[in-house]
């Protein structure tokens, strides 16, 4: 069967098996089982589909194929992309929150939720894995789902891969790989360069890559894989939001101040880990992860001159240095062929040494804020599956997690508004899931589960108080129920579908409670419903046609009435009230994709089309985001003869020249809310590979 993923629920088997059977192997007790026996909804993509004429640089280019996901790429390399499953992380101005980001069983995620998806390297990845409702609860602080990269092995004979592609927007990107096997020792490293002048003025980016993996096997039951990876993005511009008004008027423009204020990003980040995995016996394994990394962030923020002097202001930029690590250990355990389980403990921790300063025009100032930023994160579960009956299995699992948020201010004045800010809060809670799986017959199964999700506040919604410095300590976490059943069925030679009913409802949500002068402040309000229908189908048709679709219908609303500040053009906030039964912000409520493919040996054509219905920009739902639908075609040759293989393509993407808004700032202060997503733009690669 498949092998384990590390550290991530989903386990998954060899791509070759899609033609006739099931190929997505899922385990609620982390091993490898058929999904048609977990209560879960899972769906995998797999390296061809990731690498096969894109450009292997976001995940916005695979992630819109799998239903109850939206990926809102905002052109803009500064602030990532934004990644919401079943409503959850929508409302995350940068980087991902409320879904569990790993790496090759590597958190991507920081103890405090937050997690940044521009360290996954596409490059060399074998498969992505997906998993939506109560089982990623399993995995501590996040509601949403779980977004696994897992590298490829090294191939049997030693191959080495080049990509060079170039396109509009002063867009190119270049990359090398090399992999193989050396008798006991597997390895692969990806080098890749990246950059674009982007779509909008003000946006251009640089990326350089690397990802590495070495796994040596002391015996058939023991070995050891270490991973490496290195992300640097030197001044990547931050072309910010836009106003209604000036998306009509020309979408790609950029608002004066980030001119003024030269807003830009720069971030240097690098990690490592291992993961030793130990067969005890024919029924029992032992596997211990460990990793540690280091982070470096500078950010040039757009805030007037006059707002940032405020005694109680952090200023216009941020200087962020960071250092993470933490480690894992989990045994599995077959106690009988129907029953299994596996016990788990993990350990992560951050220390951010967070500074603010002035931004004069672009120029670095005087210190505005100094402190320590400490978060650690201690889970322990339990989890276990029992087949009770012929066609029924039980799942169930439990997991007690604990985060300690603690803030030691080095910047202490006279002034009785900012005096000594330093303060700890913690967190924890009880997360139980349980599932029920009939197999109706071989090709066929019915599931139901019920579970407790838990989301902490992030550093980036603790960090402002309202009216005061330091951390808001008054926020609480939010919890969340969810409830879901579903079908899986293969029709071999025909087609899978996965189809899924949800209910969620959420209690504590965070949301913006003041957003003045570049600087946002949270709080919690009552309940928020989340009733959803996801369905998933492929073909498996054997032949040159391959076919999918992708459908998500989610009705997110707010069940209380509450009040907030809402911004104005000019940067003034007015009280409004947000009714019950408003739109979540950033959520759309219908999200269709359609994917058809056409493939022989030697040539291949796809055609991808997308369609989302109109979101809210903010929570009164006084502003929306255009519904629109795009469509991408892309057509190639292939030439391979023995050991070389290369691949001409050629790809456009929104065909039909489509003006519309891929992204919402949701609740910016200014009201611009809106990021342009590019027009009709062309790509242009050669892909190729040499084996020795």
């Amino acid at each position: 069967m498949g092998r384990i993923s590390k550290g991530i629920l989903l386990v998954l088997a060899p791509a070759c098996a899609l033609a006739q059977e099931d190929s997505v192997v899922v385990s609620a007790t982390r091993v490898p089982q058929p999904t048609l026996e977990i209560p879960a909804s899972v769906d995998r993509i797999y390296g061809d589909e990731i690498h096969e004429g894109r450009p292997q640089v976001n995940l916005s280019e695979s992630l819109g194929r799998i239903p109850g996901i939206v990926v809102q790429n905002r052109g803009n390399y500064a602030q990532d992309l934004q990644i919401s499953s079943r409503g959850f992380g929508a409302r995350s101005t940068f980087g991902v929150r409320g879904i569990r980001l790993i790496a090759d069983g590597i958190p991507a995620t920081m103890p405090d939720g937050q997690g940044q998806a521009a360290t996954f390297d596409l490059g060399s990845a074998e498969r992505i894995e997906v998993l939506r409702g109560p089982f990623s609860t399993l995995y501590g602080n996040a509601s949403g789902g779980v977004i696994s990269v897992v590298t490829e092995d090294g191939p049997e004979k030693p191959t080495l891969w080049g990509d060079l592609l170039a396109g509009s927007y002063g867009t190119w990107r270049a990359a090398v790989k090399f992999g193989g096997q050396w008798g006991a020792l597997n390895g692969i490293g990806d080098l890749s360069h990246f950059e674009t002048n982007g779509y909008r003025y003000h946006s251009a980016a640089e990326r350089d890559q690397l990802n590495a993996k070495l796994r040596y096997g002391f015996t058939g039951d023991t070995s050891v894989t270490l991973v490496a990876n290195q992300l640097r993005q030197p001044q990547t511009q931050d072309p910010g939001g836009l106003t209604r008004a000036q998306v009509d008027q020309n979408p790609r423009q950029v608002q004066a101040g980030a001119i003024q204020f030269d807003t830009r990003k720069t971030i240097y980040h690098e990690q490592a880990g291992a993961t030793l995995s130990h067969r005890i016996d024919g029924t029992a394994r032992l596997e211990g992860t460990f990793y540690g990394g280091q982070r470096w962030v500078e950010q040039f923020l757009n805030i007037p001159t006059a707002v940032q002097g405020a005694i109680t202001h952090s200023g216009g930029v941020v200087a962020l240095d960071r250092n993470f690590g933490g480690g894992a250990l989990r045994y599995f355990k077959d106690v009988y062929q129907d029953l299994r389980f596996s016990v788990g403990a993990e350990y992560d921790l951050m220390r951010d040494q967070r500074r603010g300063y002035l931004n004069n025009n672009g120029v670095r100032g005087a210190l505005k804020r100094d402190e320590a930023n400490e978060v650690w994160s201690t889970g322990l579960y339990a989890q276990g599956e029992w087949k009770f009956a012929d066609r029924w299995s039980a799942h169930a699992g439990l997991r007690r997690t604990k985060v300690l948020f603690r803030n030691t201010d080095y910047f202490i004045t006279s002034n009785p508004l900012n005096g000594d800010d330093s303060g700890e809060r913690s967190y924890s809670a009880t997360t139980p899931v349980a599932g029920l799986v009939f197999r109706v017959n071989p090709n066929t199964s019915l599931y139901g589960n019920v579970g407790k999700g838990f989301e902490t506040p992030t550093f980036v919604e603790l960090a402002n108080r309202n009216g005061a410095s330091g951390l808001n300590f008054g926020l609480n976490a939010s919890s969340s129920r969810h409830a879901e059943i579903g079908v899986k069925s293969i029709v071999p030679g025909w087609v899978r579908v996965n189809a899924a009913l949800f209910k969620i409802v959420t209690e504590n949500e965070i949301v913006v409670d003041t957003n003045i002068g570049g600087r946002a402040t949270f709080k919690n309000v009552g309940h928020t419903d989340r009733n959803g229908f996801e369905l998933g189908a492929e073909t498996l048709w054997g032949g040159p046609i391959e076919a999918r679709l992708a459908y998500t219908y989610l009705k997110a609303v707010y069940r209380e009435t509450f009040n907030t500040l809402a911004g104005t053009v000019t940067g003034a906030q007015v009280p409004v009230t947000v009714q019950a039964g408003s739109m979540l912000p950033g959520v759309p409520r219908n999200v269709l994709y359609g994917e058809l493919r056409y493939r022989r040996e030697s040539f291949f054509i796809t055609l991808e089309a997308l369609r989302k219905s109109k979101v809210a920009a903010n929570d009164a739902n006084t502003e929306f985001a255009d519904g629109y639908t795009t469509a991408n075609l892309v057509g190639g040759l292939v030439q391979q003869d023995g050991r070389w293989k290369i691949t001409e393509f050629v790809r456009v993407d929104n065909v039909t020249d489509r003006s519309y808004v891929g992204s919402v700032i949701v609740n910016e202060g200014n009201t611009r809310y809106y990021e342009p997503s590019p027009r009709r733009s062309m790509t242009v690669g050669v892909q190729a590979n040499l084996r020795f």
